[in-house]
């Protein structure tokens, strides 16, 4: 206690004589200051109850977010695809496919979101047909879909020139079939819908915070048509008032708009005016990426700018994913690899490391026998070496294949800034 007393009298003598020197009149100052910051306290008119001054906080900026977006081209189970995949087939089992695209595996697991053009009908009730026989008419095992699924695919496409093949009832087979697999496993299937309402239901995906609406189109269908009164829907590329409208709206529910064009002259580089006509058309109502499929070739690609100042890009076409066919410009594709950045402060979408990954369908002499598809960068030019594609029947009208002739197709599809070799 008289420790204590002592220490309350030193205090109160050292108070008098701080307000004798400087006005002190707070005895109950923050006991952390010393003198002089007390008298600077009193010189400016503070008191000593007054917070110090700090620096406001300011908040970290906001983070982009990022999707890494992949895509592939025409999925297209040729006769030869499907009796691969039977010869793989263990005990009880009718076909495995996926010992066929075991080689791309990892890079459509790497993305974010990753699409696929599925080429052909799965239906059931209808025998499983890969255009053998030389009647261009296709219908795939459920098999298929297993395989591209457990693959990592999470989009599927369907509009293209193969719907009608086994008539209206397969094809509405076929859509319901997907769409069970949709719901089973978080997928999203679009192009060939139910009804006008199901096609107007624009398909919108949340992928790592960024909402992108996807949207598809064909060019025909092979000159089948529906029957009257039927309400299956597919959208041409011909009803521009309807791709309009349906992307306009896509911008409004979504951050980017994807949009799969069917369209194009078969085995071709060459891209026709028409489909650059109207690519820039979609660009200007809003698409952000075009990924063509049809021509079974690999196309070039380029950046579209809208008057407005942002741009869009068209993958003109990606070609084939897999097939079975036996001209060497067949057997070149392309994977659409980039990144959806949307700014975290502004909200404003780019488009980053944009480019394209060749795939080549690879088969060997026999009955195509082992089957693959290989990107670039797992291929070599021994394998080049034993391509099957000259010995392969109905022989092709290019049935050469090597090394060399592998990279001149690539040098005139795919401009350079925009390959990704080493991936």
């Amino acid at each position: 206690m008289a420790d204590f007393k002592r220490t309350a009298a030193a205090a109160a003598a050292i108070c008098v004589m701080i307000m004798s020197f400087a006005g002190c009149s707070d005895v109950g100052g923050d006991s952390r200051g010393n003198s002089s910051d007390t008298v600077s306290s009193a010189a400016s008119g503070s008191t000593s109850d007054e917070a110090p001054a700090t620096e406001p906080e300011t908040a970290p900026p906001a983070e982009d977010k990022r999707v890494h977006f992949i895509a592939a081209g025409d999925n297209l189970i040729h006769y030869s695809v499907f009796k691969n995949a039977e010869r793989l087939a263990g005990d009880g089992a009718a076909y495995d496919f996926r010992p066929l695209y075991e080689n791309v595996k990892y890079l459509i697991e790497d993305a974010d979101v990753a699409v696929l053009n599925q080429e052909t009908i799965i239906s059931q009730s209808n025998p499983v047909r890969g255009a053998d026989g030389g009647a261009l008419l296709f219908n795939s095992p459920p098999e298929v879909a297993d395989a591209v699924i457990d693959l990592g695919f999470d989009v599927f496409t369907m509009a293209n020139n193969h719907l009608l093949d086994f008539g209206a009832d397969a094809l509405e087979e076929s859509i319901s079939f997907w769409n069970v697999k949709a719901a089973e496993n978080d997928l999203t299937v679009l192009g060939a819908y139910l009804n006008e309402d199901d096609a107007n239901d624009i398909r919108v995906r949340e992928v790592n915070g960024v909402k992108i609406a996807f949207l598809a189109y064909a060019e025909h269908i092979n000159g089948f048509a529906f029957p009257e009164g039927c309400p299956l829907r597919v959208v041409m590329n011909s009803e521009e008032d309807v791709i309009e409208r349906q992307i306009k709206e896509a911008k409004e529910l979504a951050d980017v708009v994807v949009v799969s064009a069917h369209w194009g002259v078969e085995d071709t580089h060459e891209v026709s005016q028409d489909r650059i006509e109207l690519a820039h058309k979609m660009v200007e109502w809003g698409a952000d990426i075009i990924l063509g499929c049809h021509t079974h070739t690999a196309e070039t690609m380029e950046w579209i700018p809208r008057s407005d100042g942002s741009k869009g890009f068209v993958f003109y076409s990606m070609g084939n994913f897999i097939c079975a066919q036996t001209d060497n410009f067949n057997l070149v594709g392309e994977m659409p690899d980039l990144d959806i950045v949307m700014d975290g402060e502004t909200g404003e979408i780019s488009l980053e490391n944009v480019g394209v990954i060749p795939n080549i369908i690879h088969y060997e002499a026999g009955d195509y026998d082992n089957l693959r598809v290989y990107p670039y960068s797992k291929y070599t030019p021994e394998l080049a070496a034993v391509h099957g594609i000259g010995s392969a029947i109905p022989r092709g009208t290019y049935p050469d294949f090597n090394w060399d002739i592998l990279n001149s197709i690539i040098d005139e599809s795919i401009p350079e800034e925009f390959r990704k070799l080493d991936k």
